[in-house]
């Protein structure tokens, strides 16, 4: 038996299916490091919301301190700090 020669049909089959295969495996890598970008992108947004709750406490005591108390006994930047003006006198 002699084996036969493919036709172009076959021979143009088989090309693309190589070519489509390639193309596919060219498609899952694309997509692997499309995925852990985001993965990445992902992680570093957690970090940032950690960083970012941190600053809105800071802002927030800030606020507070800074806020007018209504007591001209305290003292600006000392929270809630008392000035005593008793100078030691007896009642």
């Amino acid at each position: 038996m002699s084996q036969r020669e493919p036709s172009f049909f076959e021979r143009e089959r088989d090309r693309l299916a190589t070519e489509v295969t390639a193309g596919f495996e060219e498609l899952l890598s694309s997509s692997n490091v499309l995925n852990r970008k985001l993965e990445e992108v992902l992680g570093m947004t957690r970090e940032y919301e950690t960083i970012a709750a941190l600053w809105q406490n800071f802002h927030e005591l800030m606020r507070v301190q800074n806020e007018p108390s209504g007591d001209p006994r305290t003292v600006p930047g000392t929270g809630t700090h008392v000035v005593s003006n008793n100078t030691g006198q007896r009642q």
